[in-house]
């Protein structure tokens, strides 16, 4: 076996320079940047690592022009606290995964963002990472740099390419330099918490609020086994049901008080204030409850928000798992104590209409078991690999990471 080599490349001439030695040497890379996702998927075919981790710097800020660019090293967490500064904001909420894999919370990195197509709570209104990114610059797998987008919002040049490059999680190209849109944040928030509803109660609740004139920006369910795990313990008596209210102070006061009255139906309600309420959403943002310091199995799931309750009751009937709801109940957080149970995750997943689930956190023996990433129709595989094709066909970056790797083009 070959000696593993650490590249740490600090400009992206030199990362483009450490992809054409690996392709010139038909060698593959592992590409990680502060390493906080990088036991999400299955184990990456490669010896040689290339850390981005000193690839890093805010390149371009203009808030009135609500952009920013930055090297893909540069850590999220970074940004935040300057576009905190300037009373704006990633709008898609991106969720930070160290604490659930292990490490530490804020070693997250604006490349791992786009990569990961991370999101939060409010993608229900404001979409994921793919929705608010203008451009990129990469190296793809051929050892060539490319270029998509720019650096304004109403720039659309090569947008769909950007966007195409979110949640290929570093198997098409090594990106170095992102451009993304920014927003004002909210002036204020407040969470309205109904008390007592089962699962199925809950996502009637949901939709009724998702669907009324209270712009919901967040909406989930906690059920009666996780709700101890929120707030430091703070949330008691039996499941809630939160449904977040953000903006200027007078129209979150007057759309509390809506909502309040328009779901008396379900149940009697109590409201968190701003500081409670961004502290309960980031837990809910962050799986909180499962950030437990165990290789527990971990999956992330998407179905359509009425169908949730129907099958974490099935599942249950086969398997035990404890379990969560965001987005108005179609995104499921299910932990699991051993097994991570993928094939009947997945039929159930068929049977109620369709979806995807990902393994977030397993061993890795059961990383190397199961498929990680949901299996695509054929049809989208087969566009998959087409697309593998033309950004890396020696198959040089993070082979492996999301199906089983082919061997290299010859």
């Amino acid at each position: 076996m070959a000696e593993t080599q650490l590249f740490t490349p600090t400009t992206p001439e030199e990362v483009l320079e450490t992809v054409r030695w690996a392709v010139a040497e038909e060698t593959p890379l592992e590409i990680v940047g502060q390493r906080s996702k990088r036991s999400i998927g299955r184990p990456v075919e490669a010896n040689h690592l290339l850390d981005l981790s000193k690839l890093t710097g805010i390149t371009l800020y203009e808030p009135e022009e609500l952009v920013l660019s930055a090297r893909a090293g540069t850590p999220i967490s970074e940004i935040e606290a300057l576009l905190a500064a300037n009373n704006q904001q990633f709008a898609f909420e991106p969720m930070d995964y160290g604490p659930l894999l292990g490490t530490e919370a804020g070693r997250g990195t604006i490349g791992g963002t786009l990569n990961a197509n991370l999101s939060g709570p409010r993608r229900l209104k404001a979409g994921a990472a793919r929705d608010h990114i203008l451009g990129i610059s990469a190296v793809s797998g051929r050892g060539e740099t490319f270029k998509s987008g720019g650096r304004v919002v109403k720039n659309v040049t090569g947008y769909d390419l950007s966007k195409g490059l979110a949640g290929s999680w570093g198997t098409l190209s090594v990106v170095t330099d992102v451009t993304f849109k920014v927003l004002p944040a909210p002036e204020t928030e407040k969470t309205l918490l109904l008390n007592g509803l089962d699962d199925h109660q809950a996502a009637e609740a949901m939709a009724e609020a998702m669907g009324s004139s209270a712009e919901v920006s967040g909406a989930a369910h906690l059920p009666e086994g996780v709700i101890a795990k929120f707030l430091d313990r703070a949330l008691v008596g039996g499941p809630k049901t939160a449904l977040r209210i953000e903006g200027v102070a007078p129209s979150v006061e007057y759309r509390v008080d809506h909502l309040t009255r328009l779901l008396r139906s379900h149940g009697v309600g109590d409201v968190l204030e701003a500081e409670q309420s961004c502290a309960l959403w980031r837990e809910i943002r962050d799986c909180h409850p499962f950030c437990d310091g165990t290789p527990s199995p971990v999956w992330r799931v998407s179905v359509a928000p009425m169908m949730g309750p129907r099958l974490v009751d099935t599942f249950r009937r086969a398997a035990g798992a404890n379990a969560y709801y965001d987005w108005q109940g179609g995104l499921i957080w299910m932990r699991m104590e051993s097994d991570p149970e993928a094939e009947v995750l997945r039929k159930l997943i068929t049977h109620f209409g369709g979806g995807h689930a990902t393994l977030v956190r397993a061993p890795e023996s059961l990383r190397r078991q199961v498929d990680v990433f949901h299996p695509q129709p054929a049809p989208l595989a087969a566009l998959s690999a087409r697309l593998k094709e033309q950004f890396d066909p020696r198959n040089i970056l993070n082979p492996g990471r999301m199906i089983q790797p082919a061997s290299p083009t010859t």
